[in-house]
C-alpha cells in the first residue's frame, strides 16, 4: 500500500507539472483567472476517479495553482455514456480553456475532434501511437501529451495469468469498448497468447450495461470459460455489474486495473507493477 501511495503522490506532482506548464507559459504574472477543463468518462461519484482528481488538485496546488483563486476547473463526467462523452467534449471545446485533462482514448479522441488547438493532457490511454493521438512516445507532436496505462504485450500476460489461476480455462471472453481504438493491439497480443496457450479467444464488444449482461450471459452458457476485462470508461462505469455477473456465473476473471478488485474481482495485473488479489478465491469459481 505504501508503494501505491508513493506512486500516486509522484503522479500527482508530475501531472500537476505537465498541466501547469501551458498556464505558466502563457503568463502567470498577468493576474487573470486561468481555466482548465477535465473530461472524465466515469461517474462523478466514482471513488477511484475522485481520488485521482484529488491527486491532480494536490499537484496543481504544489505549484501554486489553486481552484477558485488563480484557476477555475470545468469538470465534465460522462458516467459511461459514449454520447454524453461526445457532448461534453464539444462543450469543453467551445470554452476558452488553457488546457484540458482527459481520461482514456475515447475522451481524448473526442476532445481532439472538438478542439484541435487546445493543449490536451491525457491519462489512461492504452496505445497513444496506435490510436493516432501522438506521433511517437518521445516526441508526441501536436497539442496532445500524457500518460499511457499499458504496454501492449500485457494483453498476453492477462491471458497467461487467467490460465495460471484457472488451468481448466479453454475459452476466454474479453470485454472491450469497440469505440476504443487503442485496445486493438492489446487484443492482437491476446490472440497470439491464445494461440500459444490453446485457448479460444472471444472478443466481446460492449457499449452499455445491457450489452455487458448479454455478452457474459451468452458466453457463460458453455463450460470452460474465463473472463478478461480491459479497463475503459464503459467497463469502469459498470465494474460492479461485471464482477457480480462473473461471480454469479463462476467465471474466473482477470482485470487490468485494481479498481475491479476493490469491488470483489478476482485478480488484476496492471499499473501498480504487481498483481492484486481480491476477496474471491480461485476455489470459489473453479469448475
Amino acid at each position: 500500500m505504501a508503494s501505491y501511495i508513493r506512486r500516486r503522490k509522484f503522479l500527482a506532482t508530475l501531472l500537476g507539472g505537465v498541466v501547469a506548464w501551458p498556464l505558466a507559459a502563457r503568463g502567470q504574472q498577468s493576474g487573470g483567472m486561468r481555466r482548465i477543463g477535465v473530461l472524465m468518462g466515469t461517474a462523478q461519484n466514482d471513488p477511484d476517479q475522485k481520488t485521482s482528481l484529488a491527486a491532480l488538485v494536490e499537484g496543481l496546488a504544489a505549484l501554486d495553482w489553486r481552484d477558485g483563486r488563480n484557476i477555475h476547473i470545468e469538470y465534465r463526467w460522462a458516467a459511461g455514456d459514449p454520447e454524453q462523452l461526445r457532448t461534453y467534449a464539444a462543450e469543453l471545446g467551445a470554452l476558452s480553456l488553457e488546457v484540458v485533462l482527459t481520461q482514456g482514448t475515447p475522451a481524448t479522441a473526442a476532445l481532439r475532434q472538438a478542439a484541435s488547438t487546445i493543449p490536451i493532457v491525457f491519462v489512461s490511454v492504452t496505445d497513444p501511437v496506435g490510436s493516432g493521438l501522438v506521433v511517437n512516445l518521445a516526441h508526441p507532436g501536436g497539442n496532445i501529451t500524457g500518460f499511457s496505462n499499458y504496454e501492449t504485450s500485457m494483453g498476453g500476460k492477462w491471458l497467461a495469468t487467467l490460465r495460471e489461476i484457472a488451468p481448466n480455462v479453454k475459452r476466454a471472453a474479453v470485454l472491450v469498448n469497440p469505440e476504443n481504438v487503442g485496445v486493438a493491439r492489446l487484443v492482437q497480443e491476446m490472440s497470439s497468447a491464445a494461440s500459444r496457450l490453446r485457448v479460444e479467444l472471444n472478443p466481446a464488444p460492449v457499449r452499455d450495461a445491457a450489452a455487458i449482461e448479454h455478452a457474459i450471459e451468452a458466453f457463460a452458457a458453455r463450460e470452460g470459460g474465463g473472463l478478461m476485462v480491459v479497463a475503459d470508461f464503459i467497463t469502469l462505469a459498470h465494474r460492479d455489474l461485471i464482477v457480480s455477473m462473473a461471480t454469479q456465473h463462476r467465471l474466473p476473471s482477470t482485470f487490468s486495473e485494481r479498481s475491479f478488485v476493490a469491488v470483489g474481482g478476482l485478480v488484476s495485473y496492471g499499473l501498480i507493477g504487481r498483481s492484486c488479489f481480491g476477496a474471491q478465491r480461485p476455489t470459489l469459481i473453479a469448475s
